[in-house]
């Protein structure tokens, strides 16, 4: 592919547009820094997680969705599985999880919002803060090739009807549609607002979570 940078995103739930945004601002970035084909990683996990996560089978489809619908870039996009259990131990597989994607040649990593992190089982509290991922890998050693790309808070920008990066200045015009919202809307056969996910992937997701409904 002739990729000159390889940026990845950790994954192991379903890709909504605000998702895909941070992923095409992070290419877009790395072009207005010099780099002529940057491409993007697309690494979902593939080994065990939560009983309520959704199956890798059925998350691989509705990546493919994005891909098919080109809401990410399918000419400068590799899909490949990541073969690692989700043991959402927080800063500690965190730092795993950087450190494998430097192993496959990437150069930068997008870490997301408690990307290794699960709630209390009593008071459903994080365990982790949002953050910890992004300020324990600016300080993890062993990390000299990998460059940390911070997670921007997207949310429904309810003006654009799309899904945009969180204006606090602005923040009447967002919608937060939490994963919570999204597996109901999903089971219930409801559509999300427009630019919320691409069509094929919500049916993707309508379809998985109707199923485990029978």
């Amino acid at each position: 592919m002739n990729a000159d940078a390889v940026f990845a995103f950790q994954l192991r739930n379903p890709v909504h547009n605000g998702h895909a945004l941070l992923m095409t601002d992070t290419k877009k970035t790395l072009k207005d820094r010099g780099y002529k084909k940057p491409v993007l990683l697309l690494h979902p996990l593939g080994g065990w997680t939560k009983d309520d996560d959704v199956p890798l089978p059925w998350r691989m489809k509705q990546h493919q969705a994005l891909l098919d619908e080109k809401v990410l870039d399918p000419d400068s996009t590799v899909m490949a599985i990541f073969p690692s259990p989700m043991m959402y131990a927080g800063p500690t597989e965190v730092q795993w999880h950087a450190k494998a994607r430097m192993a496959t040649g990437c150069n930068f990593y997008i870490v997301g919002r408690d990307p290794a992190g699960m709630p209390h089982p009593d008071t459903k509290e994080d365990l982790y803060h949002p953050q910890h991922g992004a300020k324990v890998l600016t300080m993890a050693p062993g990390l000299t090739q990998l460059e940390i790309v911070p997670f921007r808070v997207a949310a429904y920008n309810k003006v654009k009807k799309a899904m945009d990066f969180f204006d606090p200045a602005r923040k009447d015009d967002f919608l937060f549609i939490s994963g919570t919202k999204m597996r109901a809307m999903a089971r219930e056969g409801k559509t999300p607002p427009d630019g919320f996910m691409a069509p094929r992937a919500w049916k993707v997701m309508v379809e998985y979570y109707q199923s485990i409904a029978k």
